[in-house]
């Protein structure tokens, strides 16, 4: 039937009645919102039965709507004057769910709006609700995707680059303002009429060009979990050299991550050059309260005679903790 079509437009469904009788009932073709098809119905008895539902499917039995929506009714033509209902939040499966009892005299044409104030997916396992529309995180986030896609072109393609990097075996591009905000050392480079403002030019020759570049791609948000987790001793030697604060931070719990047999004093050298407590009491633990000295114990002699003294008494201190007498 022709009145049976609902026009949809963004949030908004509008079904136009063209013909309704007295004792009538009267249900709607499909219409897409969201993920799910939807119907609306319509039945004359004492009051106007209208019903809102999605069409039965494998969708709206595995993932059900969560709908908060709004219905407003209302004679055709220039007076027109609607009848709104309260904002409803319903989860909605069957023709059952939910009813809206309009108490007036609607016959003949009239129109029906839904405009769907939001629409979320509730998980059968009892879970939280997702809206399926984005939100103010997802703008954020895709807006974050946006800007990492443009800092790894100014990165990769040198893009009104003002910088350049000379590294131990190998030149790099880069951008001062980036630096500066990512590092009060290299602000401080870049804003005081040090040489480096002058020549644009700055000296990394402690690092190689791949870490370097890892360094950079870390500065830029691009770095991936790969380069990062192969130049990470590097990175924290950078991170703590230009005071970059949430670099050191990362090195830090993923050298805590892994420690073993044949990197721990390695590390309790690199903690205790770095002021890195977390890592430091790991290595510690993990040498003492665990007992694994006894694994390196060929190694121990050569790590004591260049261990700083702070460190060796530190370490005696521990060993006194652990193994006093009961």
């Amino acid at each position: 039937m022709a009145d049976s079509k609902v026009e949809t437009i963004s949030r908004l469904a509008q079904w136009k009645i063209d013909n309704f009788g007295p004792c009538s009932f009267k249900k709607s073709e499909p219409f897409k919102v969201g993920i799910w098809n939807w119907h609306l119905s319509i039945e004359k008895n004492r009051y106007l039965y209208i019903r809102l539902f999605p069409e039965p499917s494998r969708v709206s039995k595995e993932q059900p709507p969560l709908a908060r929506f709004v219905l407003r009714v209302s004679n055709t033509g220039a007076n027109r004057r609607p009848y709104i209902s309260p904002i409803h939040e319903r989860l909605l499966r069957t023709s059952e769910d939910f009813v809206w009892p309009v108490d007036s005299t609607f016959l003949g044409r009239f129109i029906i709006d839904v405009e769907f104030l939001d629409l979320k997916i509730c998980p059968l396992n009892g879970g939280e609700s997702c809206s399926i529309w984005p939100s103010d995180g997802m703008m954020q986030s895709l807006s974050a995707q946006s800007t990492l896609r443009c800092l790894s072109r100014m990165l990769d393609e040198a893009i009104h680059a003002d910088l350049t990097i000379n590294t131990a075996d190998g030149t790099l591009r880069s951008h001062k303002a980036v630096l500066s905000a990512s590092s009060p050392v290299f602000h401080s480079m870049f804003h005081h009429n040090l040489k480096e403002k002058e020549s644009s030019t700055i000296y990394i020759e402690d690092m190689s060009l791949e870490s370097c570049m890892a360094l950079l791609s870390y500065i830029y948000g691009t770095i991936k979990q790969e380069d990062f987790w192969k130049h990470r001793l590097a990175l924290l030697g950078a991170a703590n050299k230009y005071d970059i604060a949430d670099l050191k931070d990362a090195c830090e719990k993923s050298l805590l991550e892994d420690i073993n047999s044949g990197n721990v004093l390695e590390r309790l050298q690199e903690a205790w050059l770095y002021q890195l407590d977390k890592l430091k009491k790991g290595c510690m633990m993990y040498l003492f309260d665990f007992g694994k000295i006894y694994d390196v114990r060929d190694e121990v002699n050569n790590f004591f005679r260049h261990a700083d003294r702070e460190l060796m008494m530190e370490m005696f201190h521990e060993v006194l903790t652990v193994w006093k007498p009961v």
